[in-house]
C-alpha cells in the first residue's frame, strides 16, 4: 500500500501572495478530498461516508485570501488518510499487524476515540478499514504526507516571525450542524478555540467575536472544540507566535446531506475577507512577544 503514483501530487499547497500584508497564515488542514485508490480498496465504507469527515470547501473559503496579502494554506489528502492535525505518531495498536515505535503515542484520548494520525473511524464513529494496516504503511504515510506538511508550514511561520516579529496562524475548520450526541446544546455559527487563552494573545479571539458576531454569526469559545494539535503546537505567545482556530458550523455554507455549495456561500467568502482586513489591522505591538514580569 501507499504507492500514490501521482494522485496526491502535491499533497499540499502554499500560496504565497507577492506581498504580505500582514503575517497572517490561513490553513485548511482537513478540507483534503483526494482519496488515494489503495485507500478507497481498503476501506469497508464508501465515499460518501468516508467525506463525512472531511471540512468541505473550506480551502476555497479561504482561497481567495492569497490576493489580499495573506498566504494560504491547505492541505489535498482527506483527514481520514492521514490527520496532520494530531501528533506525529498518535497511534492505535489495535489498528496494525506489527509492533509500533516505542515512541508512538498509543494512549491519546483522540486515538482511544479512533482519531489518532491514522484514523481508525470517521467523524461520525463508522470503522474505516476491511482489515489491519501494517505499521510500516502507516509510518510511510507519515514520512510522505504528515512530516512535509508540517516541515513547510514550521518554514512559512518562521519567514513571517523573521520579517514581523510575530505571527498569527487561523487554522480554519468546520463543524456539523449538529453533534453526535442528543444532549449537546445547539451549535454556534463560529467556535473560537484559542486553547482556553494559552495558544494566542487574548486580543484575537475578542477581535475574532466582535467582527463576526457584527455580521451577525453566533459565536462560541472553546466548547466543543478548543483547538488541535496544530493550534497547540504553534501557539505560543511568550515567543510571539500566536495560533487561533476557527470552526464554522457547515450549514452556515454548504446543504451539508447533499454536499453542495449553498446559495450564502459567497456572502462567507466575503465575511472572511473581512476578518482578514481587521486581523490585519491589529497593531502588532498588541500581540506581543510578552515578558515575564520582574520578581
Amino acid at each position: 500500500m501507499t504507492q500514490f503514483d501521482g494522485e496526491l501530487s502535491p499533497p499540499f499547497e502554499i500560496v504565497e501572495p507577492q506581498r504580505w500584508r500582514a503575517p497572517i497564515i490561513f490553513n485548511s488542514p482537513h478540507s483534503g478530498s483526494v482519496y488515494p485508490s489503495e485507500f478507497l480498496n481498503a476501506s469497508r465504507i464508501d465515499l460518501a461516508a468516508l467525506r463525512r469527515s472531511e471540512d468541505s470547501f473550506m480551502d476555497e473559503l479561504i482561497g481567495g485570501l492569497s490576493d489580499q496579502g495573506f498566504p494560504t494554506v491547505r492541505v489535498n489528502f482527506p483527514r481520514s488518510y492521514v490527520d496532520v492535525n494530531r501528533e506525529p505518531y498518535e497511534l492505535d495498536p489495535r489498528m496494525f499487524t506489527g509492533r509500533l515505535p516505542s515512541f508512538a503515542n498509543t494512549r491519546s484520548m483522540r486515538v482511544a476515540g479512533g482519531l489518532g494520525t491514522i484514523p481508525r473511524v470517521v467523524g461520525d464513529g463508522q470503522e474505516i478499514y476491511r482489515e489491519r494496516l501494517s505499521v510500516d504503511d502507516a509510518l510511510r504515510r507519515i514520512e510522505a504526507l504528515y512530516k512535509p506538511y508540517h516541515r513547510a508550514l514550521r518554514r512559512l511561520i518562521n519567514k513571517a516571525h523573521q520579517a514581523f516579529g510575530t505571527v498569527i496562524l487561523v487554522d480554519c475548520h468546520s463543524m456539523p450542524s449538529v453533534g453526535v450526541s442528543r444532549d449537546e446544546p445547539r451549535r454556534p455559527d463560529i467556535v473560537i478555540g484559542d486553547r482556553y487563552g494559552t495558544s494566542c494573545a487574548s486580543l484575537l479571539p475578542d477581535v475574532v467575536e466582535h467582527i463576526m458576531s457584527g455580521l451577525g454569526y453566533s459565536i462560541g469559545r472553546n466548547k466543543p472544540y478548543a483547538g488541535g494539535f496544530i493550534t497547540e503546537h504553534y501557539g505560543n505567545p511568550a515567543s510571539g507566535l500566536h495560533t487561533v482556530q476557527l470552526e464554522l458550523n457547515r450549514a452556515i455554507y454548504m446543504d451539508e446531506r447533499r454536499r453542495e455549495r449553498s446559495p450564502r456561500f459567497a456572502q462567507v467568502v466575503t465575511d472572511f475577507a473581512m476578518l482578514a482586513d481587521a486581523l490585519a489591522h491589529v497593531p502588532l505591538g498588541d500581540l506581543g512577544p510578552f515578558q515575564a514580569a520582574a520578581e
